[in-house]
């Protein structure tokens, strides 16, 4: 066959591509247990910083993790436990994700730190670019903020990136309640530019407000659908 003939050019662009396209998909493959471990080790993290747990390598986050998770179970929006979870949970609430949140099943971290019982929930909303989402953390009394940690996807750099980058901004939420006094039922914690309630609200990411105003949105959305856990006690 001409090597400078169309057929030639072909055949070869062709052969090329389907090699090329197994060697990617042979590597993927290869490298996707890897990848699985970092994704859920990089979870379990975030779920940590939600409890003030910082600053740990992975050997030792992963160890605190199975340490202060005594369950990760999964609930409906009638505190119903539909699978229960188990200590260090990783197969239960831990495999949930946005998805199966907008589908009514609902991701419950049941944890002890110090001794003191602690509940992780995860909430998921939009950003000013793109999807945001975060965990909080609660005390046993399910009305005051423990702690909490943020994350996004494509937020902008120094402004609305801070709702991850900013660890100061973060720790604003600790000791912050869910509910206005006497109001259980509405939730009230927000982030909104000028601060009218003290005991609820954190300030506005400065210069981000669109993106503060996604994150009171998640709050309100995505803590709603947890009120009947909530007013349990």
């Amino acid at each position: 066959m001409k090597t400078n003939s169309n057929t030639y050019t072909i055949i070869y662009s062709s052969v090329l591509v389907v090699v090329v396209a197994f060697l990617l998909a042979f590597v993927f493959q290869a490298l996707k247990p890897a990848q699985d471990v970092n994704v859920a080790l990089d979870k379990q993290k975030q779920i940590l910083y939600s409890l003030n747990i910082r600053g740990l390598d992975n050997v030792a986050a992963a160890a605190k993790y199975k340490e202060v998770v005594i369950a990760d179970d999964i609930i409906d929006s009638n505190d119903k436990v539909v699978k229960a979870g188990s200590q260090g949970g990783t197969e239960a609430g831990f495999m949930l994700n946005s998805a199966d949140y907008k589908a009514g099943k609902l991701a419950l971290f049941r944890c002890k730190v110090d001794g003191k019982i602690k509940y992780v929930i995860p909430v998921y909303g939009m950003g000013l670019w793109g999807p945001i989402n975060g965990y909080l953390a609660i005390n046993d009394d399910k009305v005051t903020v423990f702690g909490a940690y943020f994350n996004h996807e494509s937020e902008t750099a120094g402004l609305g990136a801070e709702i991850k980058d900013n660890q100061k901004w973060q720790e604003k939420f600790q000791g912050k309640k869910l509910f206005k006094a006497g109001d259980n039922q509405n939730i009230a914690l927000s982030t909104p530019k000028k601060i009218d309630d003290p005991t609820t609200q954190v300030d506005a990411v400065s210069g981000a407000t669109l993106t503060s105003n996604g994150v009171t949105a998640m709050f309100k959305e995505g803590l709603t659908k947890y009120m009947k856990f909530l007013n349990d006690k």
